[in-house]
């Protein structure tokens, strides 16, 4: 599990920000929040977003923004792996409330010189994001533009190279996720990336936005390694993690005790091939590896649409080595000449 840091000008505007509003006070929201982030039930309406106002929006910057940098940005340094030398110009950021994947494009392109735009329903979320941003070392996050806007029904987009939909597509009844997915599908030139909680629910919002951006002449790049129908069926579900550190501020807001939270998302990153140079990943590791006497055993997702476990044994070398330091989430191999004998011995997982 990789772990992934909130820039220094991040964590310190978010510190300022507790502080401004009080400990206690958001303490006192996060509940509510919990139910309504780990819950199935959309929000009602356009009108009646889960951050309604300015405390709400304080303990959302608590509980949910470094997690949810931490899941976008994760979901874009594997877009990066896949899509070369291609660099966003401009971002638009739908259901961005305070910014946490503005934030996370400009850390991923951070030279790239491009704009963002963060669309949301809440004004509350929205004067927030503005407010945190206001004096961001990268200027994408400084310039960025707050638009309060409807996501529900069928919006008009302006279009944009690179479209995030982060956390947002569960607060949305069911017809008003497809035509949100739709437009993001058509304002893309060149990639959407979709990222959700990875639960059960949160992973098949995600396999239904998969679907929508397939349909719409997208490319998946990431985290799949085909275009096919996803094998992840019955109880189980594609997802990942990436342990996000703590502040004591952040400690004690969430009432935890650990220096750190492992934050589970799901996501998709989808391309337009004419845009966009790159191949989709390879074998992705799709469970934690289990290290044998001798051997680690890996459950892949892979190109031939399926999922199977490869056992890479010690007489496999330098393979070997790789699979002993392998992670959950990551690609296999990492190497492919390290790789090419690594453990054909693969068999169908049950």
């Amino acid at each position: 599990m990789s772990t992934v840091h909130l820039p220094d000008d991040l964590r310190d505007a978010l510190t300022r920000q507790l502080h401004a509003t009080a400990p206690g006070q958001a303490s006192a929201q996060v509940e509510r929040l919990i139910q309504s982030y780990r819950g199935a039930a959309p929000t009602a309406a356009p009108s009646a977003p889960i951050l309604r106002d300015a405390a709400d929006v304080a303990a959302y910057a608590a509980y949910r923004m470094p997690a949810t940098y931490a899941a976008v940005r994760s979901a874009l340094g594997a877009l990066r792996e896949q899509a070369a030398d291609w660099a966003p110009r401009t971002h638009l950021d739908l259901g961005g409330g305070t910014g946490a994947a503005t934030w996370a494009v400009a850390d991923a392109w951070p030279d790239g010189g491009h704009t963002s735009s963060v669309l949301d329903w809440s004004q509350a979320a929205l004067a927030l994001g503005s407010e945190l941003a206001r004096d961001a070392a990268q200027q994408a996050v400084r310039d960025a533009e707050w638009t309060r806007a409807p996501l529900a029904g069928a919006p008009r987009l302006p279009a944009r190279d690179l479209v995030t939909v982060s956390y947002v597509i569960g607060e949305l009844a069911p017809a008003d996720r497809a035509s949100l997915i739709d437009a993001a599908a058509g304002a893309a030139l060149g990639a959407v990336v979709v990222a959700e909680p990875g639960t059960p629910e949160g992973y098949a919002r995600i396999i239904e936005a998969r679907q929508r951006l397939i349909a719409a002449g997208l490319t998946v790049l990431a985290p799949c390694p085909h275009d096919g129908t996803c094998p992840v069926t019955g109880d189980d579900w594609c997802h990942f993690a990436a342990r996000v550190p703590r502040t004591s501020l952040h400690r004690q807001v969430k009432g935890g005790t650990l220096p750190y939270e492992d934050e589970k998302f799901s996501y998709v990153a989808a391309v337009r091939p004419a845009a966009v140079p790159g191949a989709p990943a390879g074998n992705r590791i799709v469970r934690h590896p289990q290290i044998r006497k001798g051997q680690v055993l890996l459950d892949l997702c892979t190109r031939d649409d399926a999922l199977t476990r490869t056992t890479v044994a010690k007489r496999h070398g330098a393979a070997y080595r790789l699979a002993r330091d392998a992670r959950w989430g990551e690609t296999w191999p990492p190497d492919p000449a390290a790789g090419a004998d690594a453990g054909q011995d693969g068999y169908s997982q049950p």
